[in-house]
């Protein structure tokens, strides 16, 4: 859902954000050096004191950048991607950790994906037994280039064309095509109801969302307008999407837009969320306030939305926020000094994984961190 992330880490006002469903990290210049789980006991409340929302915030992951964690149906585990170079891993990888003792581990889960390429925005499938998502390594088993910034300078995202869509065992092997074709395929995300799947491709020309059956077939065009849609997440019935999306004006802004998607790039520092019954009708925007609103879910009411979002300040910090399907004035949930996002509520609706900077040590990762919610 969206300019997404732990995808190459890129600077933008003192922020690393990491592409393609989306990931942000710390403040540049802190030293990379990843504090251990002796140092930052899992038995501590990593919440601030003004996150009513939150409370039992502990911490799962302790160095790299570690993002999009994502429940499995049964509420035990969570699959991610990281980028970590104690690992061994050179750019994001799919991993998949058990979460039920809210123990974290001090070595590395088993991983999901086959260590070639880059990964990105991973999502359980029914039954748990069964991971979706995108990866590089058919076309090329080396990392991508990580773009450090556009042809004028533009702070900016890769849109790897080699993202093709896989399956593949939650405890690894080797991955099945599920969605391909030339162009960009990733971003998947699969309904609560367990009925069908979203994902953003370039198969239009543009960058649009797309549904298709649990079984990849039956593939249906969403969005139609100009502009980077994507991130996109179902409700808890199953019956509306929500997303971000860039809106470039016709003009100078549309003519920007096109000439950085023709070099596989986007500019997501303006997004806005928008919201839509599952086959594109009723699609509206929901936001309006400027600078980057991104990683949205859904509360489990289907009334709510958490997302992410720097448009306090335009730069940084970005914290997550709850605005209701209309749009109304936003309430801030967490209070990080840098970076909190990507908010997935667990199915009961009890706890929310979500990924951050906070208590990094004044390093450069992002972990992942569960927290009970609070009404």
């Amino acid at each position: 859902m969206n300019v997404s992330f732990p995808f190459p880490a890129i600077a933008f006002a003192g922020v690393l954000l990491v592409t393609a469903c989306q990931t942000a990290a710390p403040e540049a210049g802190s030293q990379d050096v990843a504090p251990t789980t002796t140092d930052l006991p899992d038995s501590l409340d990593r919440g601030y004191d003004e996150e009513v929302h939150l409370k039992n915030v502990r911490q799962l992951t302790y160095g790299g950048d570690n993002a999009e964690a994502y429940w499995s149906f049964d509420g035990k585990s969570l699959v991610f991607q990281a980028t970590n170079p104690g690992w061994g891993v050179e750019c994001d990888q799919i991993y998949v950790m058990d979460v039920a003792d809210g123990t974290p581990s001090e070595t590395p889960p088993a991983p999901v994906s086959t260590g070639l390429g880059r990964t990105t925005c991973a999502y359980f499938m029914p039954g748990d037994t069964t991971v979706v998502y995108a990866s590089t390594h058919a076309a090329d088993t080396a990392c991508p280039e990580v773009p450090r910034r556009g042809p004028k300078g533009e702070y900016v995202w890769p849109i790897y064309p080699t993202y093709d869509i896989y399956t593949a065992s939650a405890g690894g092997g080797e991955p099945a095509l599920f969605i391909g074709g030339e162009g960009y395929d990733a971003e998947a995300t699969v309904s609560p109801q367990g009925d069908k799947v979203v994902f953003t491709s370039t198969r239009s020309g543009d960058l649009e969302l797309y549904t298709c059956d649990i079984d990849g077939s039956n593939i249906q065009q969403v969005t139609s307008e100009l502009g980077y849609d994507g991130g996109a997440f179902f409700s808890p019935d199953g019956q509306y999407l929500v997303w971000r999306a860039s809106r470039p004006a016709e003009g100078e802004e549309a003519d920007a837009y096109r000439k950085l998607l023709s070099e596989g790039l986007v500019q997501p520092t303006a997004m806005e969320l928008f919201v839509a019954k599952v086959d594109g009708s009723e699609q509206r925007q929901i936001t309006n306030l400027g600078g980057a609103n991104w990683a949205p879910y859904f509360h489990p009411d289907g009334e709510h939305i958490l997302f992410s979002s720097n448009h306090v300040t335009g730069a940084f910090p970005f914290n997550i926020f709850m605005t209701d399907i209309h749009g109304d004035e936003p309430v801030q949930i967490t209070f990080d000094n840098a970076f909190d996002s990507f908010p997935m509520f667990s199915p009961d609706g009890k706890r929310i994984a979500f990924s951050s900077n906070r208590n990094n040590g004044r390093t450069r990762s992002t972990n992942v961190f569960v927290a009970d919610w609070v009404e």
